[in-house]
């Protein structure tokens, strides 16, 4: 099962984090997501369990659970429907950066 950590303490690196779940079975793999540019924690990871049952376990103990000062999430990991990813145009509408002021090709006409 593929495990979403969510509100992670920026601190907290992969070790901490695969010790927290193997404390109810085995982990598979644990990657944290980082900021490309910065590569500062960004605060979300992904556990990978391959027994459902521990994993669910996991989840059921440690969701809500405070870590460093944070509570954390922690949910079964959905992947996202194959139409719904997200590009860098999608949050443009058709006008482009302009707004509403296209009319200066008028100017000097009269």
């Amino acid at each position: 099962m593929n495990i979403f950590v969510g509100s992670l303490p920026f601190s907290i690196d992969e070790a901490d984090l695969r010790e927290s779940f193997e404390a109810y079975g085995t982990v598979d793999s644990v990657k944290i997501i980082t900021d490309k540019f910065t590569g500062r924690s960004k605060g979300f990871g992904f556990v990978e369990m391959p027994n459902d049952a521990e994993a669910q376990k996991a989840i059921d103990e440690l969701n809500g659970a405070t870590v460093e000062g944070r509570t954390i999430v922690v949910n079964k990991s959905e992947p996202k429907p194959e139409g719904e990813r997200k590009s860098f145009n999608n949050n443009r509408s058709g006008g482009g950066y302009g707004g509403g002021n296209r009319g200066g090709g008028d100017r000097g006409r009269y």
